[in-house]
């Protein structure tokens, strides 16, 4: 006999304001610390730890590759997961603390260490603090593809969570205002302040995930539905033609961005010899895109989710084609530029997590699982992947090129920063648009799906004659 679970509800379901609030509130926290560690913290550790880039490459290479590990098994346990308190908050409340320490590890480096100690430490931290981001991002993103089985709600549902991840990096950008700031008196002041954040960052995140935690709701038929064995689901995420084709996607289209994330301070200083302005830059691109986010659920209904999300990565890719002729002196074409892309690459954030909600519920119908955490793990672990090989290139090439920190460069160094910066986003981008013209599983054939799995619902819960 068939285990009896509750019939899921109408695919007409709606998600309330409230719900959607509190889905966005550990992204705030967390992403104001993703933020200064993805944007500031190469910087912060060659110019004023003197850690060389390759070293700093290297240790986030590293640590993408332990998510190889640590993603698909957070993902399967998240799953596996059975509890009255559900099986994602559990984890998110779990993660409070390895966030607060390995972040505060990170901006609070022992001033007796030097050298390959503090080298030593920095790899200890920085490993830490993914592999804690982890605990709560992967449960997190599988939460909001459960808090509605319909595919236009759950425009709605990442909407929010994008919303709430890029309120965070203004707020990062803010803090990282000051520390470049902090700069002109000297690497102490800039240590000193980059401490003080810390503290406030992890009182800040732990409030966000506490309270998500508590108040927010799960599906309990959800429960217990999740893959038998880790191997099995990794192998169920490759046969699943959908699953398979975003996770290559995802890969191909975060090479780009993660390039962009690296580099702007570099960019900022080097290029346009003007650091002092590296937050602007950022924040015209942040700002549109958290402006623009309510628009992409109607536009993704009117258009369809895939044709809103290919557009937005061909004028994303463009806008950072048209860097190439970056001089010192064009800050407001930069900001011009950087608020396109922003505009348009909101649209990723919001589309891209319901589009592969979407796929899940396609697993469900081959296999019968519920496995949100197992797939989001894959398409996090990809993203990382992506922003690991492109910190250890980053890396490498600013090191041959001939980078010395905190100097006027050669042409050489220039050159490469202009070509990573601009030629590899727009290549990115635009072959990440290209393979999404193969994807095929629209909005009417997740209707399909969802039918079908609401009927088989509904015969498993009848009573046995």
């Amino acid at each position: 006999m068939k285990d009896h679970h509750t019939a899921i509800t109408s695919t007409a379901e709606n998600v309330s304001a409230l719900t959607i609030f509190l889905y966005m509130l550990p992204p705030i926290g967390c992403g104001y610390m993703v933020c200064l560690v993805h944007l500031y913290i190469m910087k912060f550790s060659t110019d004023v730890l003197l850690i060389a880039p390759a070293v700093m490459g290297l240790i986030f290479g590293v640590s993408r590759v332990w998510d190889a590990v640590s993603d698909p098994i957070a993902g399967y346990l998240s799953d596996k997961t059975q509890t009255s308190f559900g099986r994602r908050r559990p984890w998110i409340l779990g993660s409070i603390i390895p966030i607060a320490i390995s972040f505060l590890m990170i901006s609070n480096t022992p001033d007796g260490l030097s050298g390959t100690e503090l080298s030593l430490w920095m790899a200890a931290a920085i490993l830490a603090f993914f592999t804690a981001q982890t605990i709560m991002i992967v449960p997190h993103m599988s939460l909001g593809a459960e808090l509605s089985v319909n595919s236009h709600e759950r425009n709605k549902i990442f909407a929010g969570r994008h919303a709430g991840w890029i309120a965070g990096y203004i707020m990062a950008l803010g803090t990282m205002y000051l520390l470049i700031d902090a700069s002109r008196s000297g690497v102490d002041a800039v240590r000193a302040l980059m401490s003080q954040q810390s503290y406030m960052a992890v009182l800040f995140t732990t409030l966000c995930l506490s309270v998500t935690a508590i108040f927010i709701r799960e599906r309990p038929e959800f429960l217990g539905r999740g893959a038998r064995k880790p191997y099995g689901a990794a192998r169920d995420i490759w046969s699943n033609p959908h699953a398979r084709l975003t996770l290559i996607i995802n890969f191909v289209e975060n090479l780009g961005g993660a390039t962009i994330v690296i580099l702007t301070l570099y960019v900022a200083q080097y290029i346009m010899h003007n650091a002092g302005a590296a937050p602007l830059f950022i924040l015209s691109y942040m700002v549109c895109s958290f402006l623009f986010t309510p628009l992409w659920a109607p536009l993704a209904r009117r258009v369809g989710k895939k044709n809103l999300w290919f557009m937005s990565l061909i004028l994303t890719g463009v806008s950072f084609l048209m860097m190439i002729t970056l001089q010192p002196g064009d800050e407001l074409y930069l900001y011009f530029l950087s608020a396109l892309a922003g505009t348009a690459g909101g649209c990723g954030g919001t589309v891209g997590p319901s589009i592969k909600s979407d796929v899940i519920d396609y697993d469900e119908y081959l296999t019968g699982e519920r496995k949100e955490g197992s797939y989001f793990a894959a398409w996090n672990f990809i993203s990382k992947s992506s922003y690991g090989v492109m910190m250890a290139i980053t890396g490498v090439a600013l090191s041959v090129s001939g980078f010395v920190p905190n100097v006027d460069q050669t042409p050489q160094v220039e050159n490469t920063l202009r070509f990573l910066y601009s030629i590899v986003p727009f290549v990115s981008y635009c072959a990440g648009a290209l393979l999404l013209l193969r994807f095929d599983f629209d909005e009417s054939k997740h209707a399909e799906v969802r039918s079908e799995l609401e009927r088989r619902n509904l015969v498993s819960a009848e009573p046995a004659a």
